[in-house]
C-alpha cells in the first residue's frame, strides 16, 4: 500500500480532494450531526454554520493554497475581512444548497452514480474504470464503497439544485452577434501623450506643504511592525568564491579534454551574383546560363572592386542583387560541398569561376578571410578557470548545505560562527514588514527593499520565518530555507521596530516625492485637457504619434485605459477626440477613421460558450440570493465580529 501511495503521489491528492473534502461538507445532508457549543456566525434557516466549521475551512483554504503554490503563497492575502466575507458566503451558499435538497428530497438514480464514478479519470485505468484501482484508493484512504458511494450520491443531489439553472444558460445570438462587432470593431487612432515628468520642474514645494501633507496623512504614513534582520546567503556565486586555487596541472588536463570548445572555425565573408538556370532547363539553354556566367566571371576578376556594382546588374538573386550580391560570413557546412569547397579555396579579393549550384551557377567573390584559429591554453585559461571553478562548485554548494544546517542549529542564537565556517558574508537588511517590505525613503540605510538581495528577503517564506515566534520573539535563526534549488537563505531577527508614525523629518524626503508627483501630475492633466478643448474646436495632428489600427481582440500594446478611452470616444463626426489620465501622464486620442472588423477569428470561437458560463454563474447567483432571503439567512455578531477581525477580534 505504501508503494502504491509513494509512486501515485499526485493521483492521491487529486482522490483526497475528491473523497476527503465532501466528508467536510455534506454533514447535513450525510446524516450525520455533531452537538456543539460553538459561536454560530451565521444562520441558514434551521441550519448554522458554526465557529468552528469556519475555522476549518479558513485552515483548509490555506493549506490548499501553500500546496499549491509550493509555499510562496502568503497567508496576509486571506487575512482580511474581504477574503473572510468570501469564505463564510461559500460556507453559506453550501448550507443553502444542503437545505433545499433535503427539503425537497432530490437524489439520484444508481445508474447515475455508476456512471459519475465510472467517468472519474481517477479510478481508471487505461480510460476504462477500474474495479481493482477504485478499492485500492479507497482503502488506501480508509473508506469503505458505501461511505463513498454516499457521498457521491449526495454531491450529486446538491448538484441538481443549482446545476440546471448554471447549465441551461444561453445568450441569445442577437446579443451575441453584437458583442462580436463590438469586439471586433476596429478604430484607427493616434495619440498625443503628456508626461507628468514634463511638467516636475515647474512644481515648486515648501517646507509648510510638506508639514500640511504629514500632518493630513497620518494613516498612509503609519508604517507596520517591521524588523532589521542578519542573514545568509548560501547560492552559486557563494559555492564558487569557496573553491580553492586550481593547480595549473588540471587547468591544462581541462583544456586538453575539451580543446574542441575553444576552437573558432574558419569563415569567409563573401559576395556572390546568380546566374539561374531553370529546373529541366534543355541543353541548349544551360550552356547560355554557363556562358553568361563566364563573361561575369571574367568580368569581376579583371575588376574585383566592381564586383558589387555589377553584381546589381547582373544577378538574378533579386534578394542579394540590391545589397551589392553580400551574403555575408559562410562557415563550413553552410554551402553544398562543391560550393563550399570552391568558396574556402579563395582568397581575400578573389573572384571564382562559376560555380554550379541547385539553383544556377554562382560567382563568388571573398571579401575577408578567416582561418580556423584555435585559442592556446593561455588564451583560453580565464575561460578554462571559470568552467573549471562552476564545476567544482556544485559539488562544494551540496556540502555546504548541509554544513549550513548543522551550524545554525548548533548555534541558534548567532549566525557568525556559521558565516565563519563556511566563509559566508554576514548580511544585514531593515524594513522587512510581515507582508511587504518597506519602501527605501521609508526606512533608510540598508532597506531590504534596496538591496540586491530584495528578491529573497521579499519571499513570503522569509518573511513568516522572520515573524515566527521562534525567530521574531525568541530570536533564534531560522531553519534554512530553500528559496530555490541553487540559492538558500537562514534568517535572523536585529531588532524590532513596533508600528509607528515616523517623525516627520524620517519622511519629508518621501512625502516631498510624493507631493511633487502629484501636482507634476495635475499639472499635466491641466495642459492635456485644455489641449483637448482645443483640439474639439479646431482639429491638429500637431504633437501626435503615428496612427495605430486597433480593436478590443487586438490593443496594439495599449493599455486597458487608453483602449477604453479610444473606444469610448464618439464617431459620428471625425476626426473625435477623448482624454484619459494615466498613472503618470494624460494622454489624448484622436479617432481618424472607425470600420467593421472580421467577425471570423480564432479568438471567437469560444465565446459563445464562455458567455453561456459567465451568464450561467449570474443566474446561479441570483437563485442563491433568492434562495437566502427565503430561507432566512442571517450572519450574527458573533459572524460580523469575525469577518471583520478574525479570530483575534472574538
Amino acid at each position: 500500500m505504501f508503494d502504491f501511495i509513494r509512486t501515485h503521489q499526485r493521483l492521491m491528492q487529486l482522490i483526497l480532494l475528491i473523497l476527503v473534502v465532501p466528508s467536510f461538507v455534506f454533514l447535513g445532508i450525510s446524516g450525520y450531526s455533531v452537538a456543539t457549543a460553538d459561536p454560530t456566525v451565521a444562520e441558514v434557516g434551521k441550519a448554522s454554520v458554526s465557529k468552528t466549521e469556519f475555522t476549518e475551512a479558513q485552515r483548509n483554504q490555506l493549506q490548499q493554497m501553500q500546496e499549491s503554490s509550493q509555499g510562496r503563497f502568503d497567508p496576509a492575502l486571506l487575512d482580511n475581512p474581504q477574503a473572510r466575507q468570501a469564505l463564510l458566503d461559500q460556507l453559506i451558499d453550501r448550507k443553502v444548497q444542503i437545505a433545499v435538497a433535503t427539503q425537497n428530497h432530490f437524489s439520484v438514480s444508481d445508474s447515475t452514480l455508476r456512471h459519475t464514478i465510472a467517468a472519474m479519470p481517477q479510478l481508471q485505468v487505461d480510460g476504462q474504470f477500474s474495479a481493482d484501482r477504485y478499492h485500492e484508493v479507497l482503502a488506501s484512504v480508509g473508506m469503505t464503497p458505501r461511505d463513498f458511494e454516499a457521498q457521491q450520491r449526495a454531491e450529486l443531489a446538491l448538484n441538481t439544485v443549482l446545476g440546471p439553472v448554471r447549465d441551461t444558460a444561453a445568450v441569445p445570438q442577437p446579443v451575441l452577434d453584437g458583442l462580436k462587432r463590438a469586439l471586433t470593431e476596429e478604430r484607427v487612432i493616434r495619440l498625443r501623450v503628456f508626461p507628468a515628468d514634463d511638467y516636475r520642474k515647474t512644481v515648486v514645494i515648501t517646507p509648510e506643504d510638506v508639514k500640511a501633507w504629514y500632518d493630513a496623512h497620518q494613516d498612509a504614513l503609519r508604517l507596520p511592525e517591521q524588523v532589521s534582520a542578519d542573514y545568509l546567503v548560501l547560492d552559486e556565486a557563494a559555492a564558487v568564491a569557496s573553491v580553492p586555487s586550481i593547480g595549473e596541472a588540471q587547468l591544462k588536463d581541462y583544456y586538453e579534454q575539451n580543446k574542441s570548445r575553444y576552437v573558432v572555425p574558419a569563415r569567409v565573408n563573401v559576395s556572390h551574383i546568380l546566374v539561374q538556370l531553370p529546373e529541366g532547363a534543355s541543353e541548349a539553354t544551360a550552356k547560355a546560363a554557363l556562358a553568361s556566367a563566364q563573361g561575369i566571371a571574367q568580368r569581376a576578376q579583371a575588376a574585383p572592386a566592381q564586383f558589387a556594382e555589377l553584381a546589381r546588374k547582373e544577378s538574378q538573386d533579386a534578394g542579394t542583387a540590391r545589397d551589392g550580391g553580400k551574403l555575408g560570413w559562410i562557415q563550413r557546412g553552410t554551402l553544398p560541398l562543391d560550393m563550399e569547397q570552391a568558396v574556402f579555396a579563395l582568397k581575400q579579393g578573389q573572384v571564382s569561376e562559376p560555380i554550379k549550384g541547385p539553383d544556377g551557377y554562382h560567382v563568388f567573390m571573398a571579401n575577408e578571410v578567416e582561418p580556423e584559429k584555435g585559442e592556446t591554453f593561455e588564451q583560453a585559461r580565464s575561460k578554462v578557470e571559470s568552467e573549471v571553478r562552476r564545476q567544482l562548485a556544485a559539488d562544494r554548494f551540496a556540502d555546504m548545505a548541509t554544513k549550513l544546517t548543522s551550524l545554525v542549529y548548533d548555534n541558534a542564537n548567532s549566525l557568525e560562527p556559521a558565516a565563519k565556517e563556511l566563509g559566508l558574508q554576514l548580511r544585514q537588511a531593515s524594513g522587512i514588514a510581515r507582508d511587504r517590505l518597506l519602501a527605501a525613503d521609508e526606512v533608510g540605510d540598508k532597506a531590504a527593499s534596496a538591496s540586491k538581495d530584495s528578491a529573497i528577503l521579499g519571499d513570503v517564506r522569509v518573511r513568516q520565518a522572520l515573524f515566527s515566534s521562534q525567530v521574531l520573539t525568541d530570536k533564534q535563526n531560522s531553519g534554512v530555507i530553500e528559496i530555490s534549488p541553487d540559492t538558500m537563505v537562514v534568517v535572523r531577527v536585529d531588532t524590532v521596530t513596533p508600528a509607528q508614525v515616523p517623525a516627520l523629518d524620517k519622511v519629508q524626503t518621501h512625502i516631498h516625492t510624493q507631493l511633487e508627483n502629484e501636482r507634476a501630475q495635475a499639472a499635466a492633466v491641466a495642459a492635456g485637457e485644455q489641449a483637448l478643448a482645443d483640439l474639439r474646436k479646431k482639429a491638429s495632428t500637431d504633437g501626435f504619434e503615428a496612427p495605430v489600427t486597433i480593436s478590443r481582440l487586438d490593443p496594439a500594446g495599449l493599455s486597458k485605459a487608453v483602449l477604453d478611452a479610444a473606444f469610448a470616444v464618439p464617431h459620428q463626426a471625425l476626426p473625435a477626440f477623448g482624454g484619459v489620465s494615466l498613472p503618470k501622464a494624460y494622454a489624448i486620442v484622436q479617432v481618424d477613421e472607425v470600420k467593421a472588423g472580421s467577425m471570423d477569428k480564432s479568438a471567437l470561437g469560444g465565446l459563445s460558450s464562455q458567455l453561456a458560463q459567465m451568464l450561467g454563474g449570474v443566474e446561479e447567483q441570483a437563485v442563491l440570493t433568492d434562495l437566502r432571503r427565503t430561507l432566512g439567512v442571517k450572519i450574527t455578531a458573533e459572524g460580523r465580529k469575525l469577518i471583520e477581525h478574525g479570530d483575534s477580534g472574538s
